[in-house]
């Protein structure tokens, strides 16, 4: 693996791994603090038989004032040593510098319909559209065939499909499931920043999405799929930021499910324990075996 600090150098690799194999190059835009979900993107990347690029950088740009950017985990000695056994061909580490150099002036404004609500609205302003300025910078950088991204931030993957598509529609934008830990948690560099205790409440997350599936299943209507779910995941001691029922193409509220458009909908949730803030989601018809598998030994929260 190659590990480059700027533009130059990044260049530089790219060529030499193109003269080595071939020039399709796919892309896996990180944050560092590195785990399975991460690293499950950069296999299905080398099996495409592209140069897989990764990049840490922790984009000061999605932050706002109130937020966590100086607490953010930031691990590259073994972030490093886990994208090499992934089989990552080049790592590019960029600065602050490198990304919005001083004469840098250009935002990506995110998709406003995709944008404003979820954690558009609970965020401090201006999160998606520091997602997709740093998003669209890399893309210009790397200049990939495809990007790889999760499902666990799926607002932020339509976001980026959106602006792939009005702005680099030939980069294929591919996602990977959300990878979740053997109590049905999902993979989230945050969840280092948990306490023990938090840790263990913090299971009502995915149970509270397992339990708006079973509502769902059972018949009932978004508004009352909202309501119980929040309250669990209040009884469980969260301040829940959101728990709502979304079309899973368009973000748009569902205020009724049908056969016609049960399978489009999905739970959204976000809510902070501590003073962590987690986000998950599922659809709420339909096989979810990561979270049925990691859930299936745990008493129902329905019960």
């Amino acid at each position: 693996m190659i590990t480059v600090r700027n533009r130059s150098e990044l260049l530089a690799a790219l060529r030499m791994s193109a003269a080595k194999a071939t020039e399709s190059v796919a892309f896996v835009p990180t944050m560092g603090a590195l785990h399975d979900g991460h690293l499950s993107l950069v296999r299905d990347a080398v099996q495409t038989g592209s140069i897989v690029v990764a990049s840490i950088f922790v984009n000061p740009l999605q932050f706002g004032p109130n937020e966590d950017l100086a607490a953010y985990p930031r691990t590259e000695a073994s972030d490093a040593a886990l994208l090499k056994t992934a089989g990552c061909d080049v790592l590019y580490l960029p600065t602050v510098d490198d990304i919005y150099p001083l004469e840098f002036s250009t935002k990506v404004t995110a998709s406003a319909e995709l944008s404003a609500c979820l954690c558009g609205a609970t965020r401090e302003p201006g999160h998606f559209d520091g997602v997709t300025t740093v998003v669209a910078r890399l893309f210009g950088l790397v200049q990939p065939n495809s990007a790889w991204f999760g499902e666990k931030d799926w607002q932020q993957l339509q976001v980026i499909r959106r602006m792939a598509s009005d702005i680099f529609p030939r980069i294929e934008i591919r996602s990977g499931a959300t990878v979740r830990d053997s109590d049905g948690l999902a993979l989230s560099s945050r969840n280092a920043r948990l306490s023990d205790s938090d840790k263990k409440a913090a299971v009502a997350i995915p149970h509270s999405l397992s339990f708006a599936r079973e509502l769902a299943v059972a018949g009932e209507q978004p508004a009352e799929i909202e309501r119980l779910s929040k309250s669990k995941l209040s009884e469980a001691g969260f301040s829940v930021d959101y728990f709502e029922i979304r079309d899973s193409s368009t973000l748009e509220p569902m205020s009724h499910l049908d056969e016609t458009n049960s399978k489009e909908a999905r739970a959204f949730v976000a809510a902070r324990i501590g003073h962590t803030r987690l986000i998950d989601n599922a659809a709420l018809i339909g096989p979810n075996p990561q979270l049925e598998e990691a859930l299936a030994p745990k008493s129902s929260m329905a019960s």
